[in-house]
């Protein structure tokens, strides 16, 4: 063999190993960018759950709880409606437990009532207590 043939060869050999290096590197970065997490993409209950506001998330744990099955096939369907965009508004608690018992589900909510006594909020059941206290004295 000449001396360029030995050039050549040695040549070929460096730019093989250069060729094998970089596809080595591009494997690595593929598997690392393969291996993150991708972003789930959200479900439908998740879209109810975003657009709720005040009082929303309380009405729909409650009707979670208390109608399981029923409220599934409607959270589905809402969150279809909200999904393409036909319902664009937030859904408060009164709007969604409207919603719930005009399907025919009603939903039993806790009630409170509260009355001012000397700049102070109180429930009303410690309202009457106190003043059966205070007649009975």
């Amino acid at each position: 063999m000449s001396e360029e043939d030995k050039e050549l060869e040695m040549l070929k050999a460096k730019r093989l190993a250069e060729m094998q290096k970089n596809f080595s590197e591009q494997d690595q970065l593929n598997d690392n960018t393969n291996n993150e997490p991708e972003k789930p993409k959200p479900t439908l209950r998740d879209y109810v759950v975003n657009s709720l506001g005040h009082r929303g998330m309380e009405v729909l744990q409650n009707a979670e709880y208390q109608f399981p099955n029923e409220s599934k096939i409607i959270i589905e369907k809402l969150g279809e409606l909200i999904s393409t965009g036909d319902i664009n508004e937030t859904l408060d608690g009164g709007k969604l437990l409207v919603l719930f018992r005009s399907v025919g589900i009603s939903i039993r909510m806790e009630n409170k009532i509260n009355v001012e006594k000397d700049g102070k909020f109180i429930s009303i059941t410690d309202k009457f207590k106190k003043t059966t206290n205070d007649d009975e004295l």
